[in-house]
């Protein structure tokens, strides 16, 4: 008979997760059970007839729920890795259920008077800074939720929680159900001209897995940006551009209109009921930017910058393309295939010749020696733990003495149930209890081309730079050092969070770190210098374009969030608007980025996009000072995981920050990086 381990401590090599005895039906009954026994510990803490104190209150209830969060990270990490129907469906029900639980618990009365209690007494708990965060969030995730209302508001609160959390998994289902329903297949050879041979032999190897003859291309990232960028049949680059473009616009059951607008206008009402002016002025209260004036004031400036130079490089991009071929003037789905062609003119570079200087195994290898020079880190493989597929790698991290510091699992290539993109995440967080430290187990999950029958899995420059920003988020969780799991490894701020990912990709740019891993997979000759100086010349390439249409990003968040949407009735119309500051190319009226925007309307990045580039100017601030003492210097690396990485959220980040750099980040350093002003 099969039993659900789910509610168990894992008896397992360093208690990482069983995957292969858990079996889907496990996960609803395992929520029910662990709802109630978090229950049951947050009822202790209600009933303790002892007058409140830190550790009776505010510890006590951090370290409740603990089942619960395990069992809720390995869930949610299998619905965006690995779903099936079965899955989606048991989020559907469960995603309610934990949306009740916590509001069971914020909307306390009793619960919260005790923790105000604590909270107005601070001054006699002789707190550290790391407690003193600790009470702080607490008592705001309180009164940020509610606990001030009526009970009548707080009723009021609960249903709108409930539709928000059903709502943003429906908007998620619909984008991937929308990316997987998309297929073009091509018969004539013909119309792969311009493609290079390695992503012809992926389309043609996706085909015969489907039992159908020719080359199928989806808008899975490693099938649709090959094909955008090098096809040379425009009627099919468009075709693909308007298909990537259009996802949940198309007026059917799979449409998300509508669930943009109920969110927006939920989250209106959500902040209104809490006491703020809109939802943008809720979370940007808990972010270094601290208000929407300051983030438009942010982006604007960040634009003022930006579009000259934008400007200037699309002209000259819609020059070449004229002097290239007969078009009257480019459109969306000719950006990427001009640029490349453009790029390759004035650097004589391209990602198909620096391919084979980057298998998907050295670049992992080179993250692992870059992590070893910095932080003294050493990656060991083991196949003594579970995994949920056979695709996934796991390994031991180790310090210079050999003690753990985490798990690390790695999940490289698309397949049907896994979203889009690449996104790190962690099984189990690091924290300190009863004088142990409980090490984290930490996932990278990407979507990068597989190896074929004849070449292993080779990476675009884009995508060495996604791996490595990943693992600067890894390493994030991996150092973590803190004593409370909700402040340890990426427990920051929104806007901060970016920055030890985005740093990391700075060494992809260095000859010291690319002599480490880029070899050719075939002679493994380094990969040359002129490559490298050529890579590095090119980085700048295009920047303004490039920083305009992340910019268009954050200012439509804003446009979504930062305002009173009651009046909104049309998506695209708002949409078009919010875009009329940074558009270069004509609109097309069949595309609407928001009803795929799953960043802001599924995942946590609502009135937070701009944090991107936000940590764009802390991450090109804080790589001056790597640059200026050497990229490998060890004193650098030791003050960033000790000031940043290992920290957590323990404290306000721009004292972090600070601590590290000796003063506030200054966005010349990304302006000069960017090639945007005189170095």
């Amino acid at each position: 008979m099969h039993k659900n381990i789910l509610n168990q401590t894992f008896n397992t090599p360093y208690s990482t997760v069983p995957f292969s005895q858990i079996k889907d039906q496990d996960f609803l009954p395992a929520f029910k059970t662990a709802i109630t026994n978090a229950k049951k510990e947050i009822n202790a803490i209600i009933k303790n007839s002892e007058s409140p104190t830190f550790k009776n209150t505010i510890e006590a209830l951090e370290f409740s729920g603990e089942q619960l969060d395990r069992i809720s990270s390995l869930f949610f990490n299998l619905n965006s890795a690995e779903t099936n129907d079965t899955i989606q469906k048991i989020a559907q029900e469960v995603s309610p259920l934990l949306s009740e639980f916590n509001n069971d618990i914020t909307l306390n009365k009793t619960l919260f008077d005790k923790i105000k209690t604590v909270y107005e007494n601070k001054a006699k708990w002789n707190l550290n800074p790391e407690q003193q965060t600790l009470l702080e969030k607490k008592y705001k995730r309180f009164f940020r939720n509610g606990a001030n209302l009526s009970e009548e508001k707080k009723l009021k609160l609960r249903e709108i929680d409930k539709k928000l959390s059903q709502l943003k998994l429906k908007f998620g289902e619909n984008v991937l159900a929308e990316t997987n329903a998309f297929e073009m297949l091509i018969s004539n050879e013909s119309d792969l001209s311009g493609l290079p041979e390695g992503a012809k032999e992926a389309a043609k190897q996706l085909a015969e897995s489907k039992d159908k003859e020719g080359w199928l291309f989806t808008l899975d990232y490693p099938s649709y940006i090959p094909f955008i960028t090098y096809a040379d049949n425009r009627t099919l680059r468009k075709q693909m551009a308007l298909a990537a473009g259009s996802k949940g616009f198309h007026g059917n059951e799979l449409d998300n209109q509508q669930h943009v607008l109920d969110i927006v206008k939920l989250r209106y009402e959500r902040a209104n009921l809490l006491g703020y002016k809109t939802h943008a002025h809720f979370v940007l209260e808990e972010r270094m930017a601290e208000s929407p004036k300051k983030v438009l004031a942010f982006l604007n400036d960040l634009l003022g910058k930006a579009k000259p130079a934008a400007e200037r490089e699309f002209k000259n991009l819609e020059s070449f393309a004229k002097a290239l071929d007969p078009i009257n003037h480019i459109e969306k789905w000719d950006s990427a295939y001009y640029s490349e062609k453009l790029k390759q003119k004035l650097f004589s570079i391209d990602d198909e010749k620096l391919k084979p200087y980057f298998k998907l195994e050295n670049v992992v290898n080179g993250a692992f020696t870059i992590a070893n020079k910095l932080y003294d880190l050493q990656f060991e493989a083991i196949d003594t733990i579970d995994k949920y597929h056979d695709d996934v790698i796991t390994y031991r991290v180790n310090n210079s003495k050999g003690e753990l510091i985490s798990i690390l699992y790695t999940d490289f290539f698309p397949r049907p149930g896994k979203r889009n993109g690449a996104w790190m995440t962690s099984y189990k967080p690091q924290y300190i209890k009863n004088g142990e430290n409980s090490r984290p187990h930490i996932s990278i999950v990407c979507n990068f081309t597989k190896p074929t029958k004849t070449k292993p899995s080779l990476l675009t420059f884009n995508e060495v730079t996604t791996l490595f920003h990943e693992f600067g988020h890894a390493l994030h969780g991996m150092l973590a050092n803190t004593t409370y799991p909700s402040l340890s490894g990426t427990s920051v701020y929104w806007d901060f969070v970016e920055l030890p990912s985005q740093i990391m990709e700075n060494w992809c740019y260095e000859k010291e770190a690319l002599k480490l891993f880029a070899t050719h997979f075939e002679t493994e000759e380094i990969i040359p210098m002129d490559y490298v100086e050529k890579i590095k010349e090119s980085a700048t390439f295009h920047q303004g374009m490039q920083t305009l249409r992340q910019l268009s990003f954050g200012l439509l968040d804003m446009s979504w969030h930062a305002h009173d949407p009651s009046n909104i009735t049309n998506v695209k119309t708002q949409e078009d608007e919010a875009f009329s500051n940074t558009n270069l190319f004509p609109k097309t009226e069949s595309t609407c980025m928001s009803t795929a925007f799953s960043h802001i309307f599924q995942g946590g990045y609502s009135s937070g996009y701009y944090s991107y580039k936000w940590a764009e100017v802390l991450d090109a601030d804080a790589f001056e000072y790597f640059k200026k003492e050497g990229v490998f210097n060890k004193t650098i690396a030791q003050k960033f995981k000790d000031h940043i990485l290992s920290k957590g959220g323990t404290e306000n980040p721009m004292i972090l920050y600070k601590r590290f750099r000796g003063h506030e980040p200054k966005p010349e350093a990304l302006l000069r990086r960017a090639g945007l002003i005189e170095k």
